[in-house]
């Protein structure tokens, strides 16, 4: 995995040295929000934190596609995708970046 990658286990560590929460205590609360979080959408709730962005199920209905190796027309199934909207802040922060 890549050094910039921030993975469950480098966030854990993040908060640890932040906060001087021990290393289990920490993985143990993020665990817990990313469980609140993934329930929250689970039971379509919408899920919005403040100056980081906005998260939304959506339903997509069944369409028609195309298999590009045979060419063949073939129906997409109706399926559930998750968004993502940034917020302004967000956004703004990124563009700053450049």
């Amino acid at each position: 995995m890549s050094a910039d990658t921030l993975t469950k286990a480098r966030l854990a560590e993040r908060v640890h040295d932040s906060v001087g929460l021990s290393k289990k205590e920490s993985a143990e609360i993020i665990d817990d929000v990313f469980d609140l979080m993934r329930g929250a959408l689970l039971h379509d709730e919408k899920l919005k934190i403040t100056g980081f962005g906005n998260w939304i199920v959506r339903d997509k209905a069944a369409r028609r596609g195309r298999n590009p190796q045979t060419n063949d027309s073939i129906i997409i199934a109706r399926r559930r995708v998750l968004s993502f909207k940034p917020s302004p802040v967000l956004r703004v922060a990124l563009n700053a970046k450049e």
